[in-house]
């Protein structure tokens, strides 16, 4: 039988009972997989609010110092404007999306756009609460140049931190930031 006729056997009342077949085994070692999961989740919450001082409440509302550097996207010859129109948002996203903006125009960390590109914006939900905000720049995205230095891979930083050289880091620690969303 097929998962679909399954399901609509399942939904129209065709099928009464269910015997689900399982290795004991495997349950056993996913629970507890699950367990460890949950433990190393609880620990980082608690690490996060034993350095909850580095964390701010409030916005600063100063920008870091300029270093003159100022990022540019290089596109594709030839291209045209990237524009994507924004399709409708739930109410709830809007008004989360808008206080985002606001505060961070109020702290004077953003700036109304004078860009010719523009991308859909939209909210996922995270686990403990709140909106987690979210642009869909796949039409940019393809248009740009990439970058002939490419951005090292995760483990290599992570490799170079903990070589014995002068003065490097030997001892790292992970900790969830206020803002950051956990996808």
């Amino acid at each position: 039988m097929s998962w679909m006729r399954f399901a609509k056997d399942l939904h129209d009342g065709r099928i009464e009972k269910i015997c689900i077949l399982s290795d004991l085994e495997r349950m056993k070692s996913e629970a507890e997989e699950l367990r460890q999961l949950h433990a190393a989740s609880t620990t980082e919450s608690e690490d996060t609010l034993k350095h909850k001082d580095v964390l701010p409440d409030e916005i600063p509302a100063e920008l870091p110092q300029d270093k003159g550097i100022q990022h540019e996207i290089d596109i594709v010859p030839g291209t045209k404007y990237c524009v994507t129109r924004q399709w409708p948002l739930p109410r709830d996203q809007v008004k989360a999306i808008d206080n985002f903006f606001e505060s961070r125009r109020q702290a004077g960390q953003v700036r109304e756009s004078k860009s010719p590109h523009s991308a859909p914006t939209f909210c996922v939900k995270k686990p403990q609460g709140g909106w987690c905000i979210v642009h869909a720049y796949n039409k940019l995205n393809d248009a740009t140049i990439p970058a002939q230095t490419p951005i090292p891979r995760k483990d290599v930083i992570i490799n170079s931190m903990a070589k014995p050289k002068t003065r490097r880091c030997s001892i790292m620690a992970k900790m969830s930031f206020k803002a950051g969303c956990p996808y």
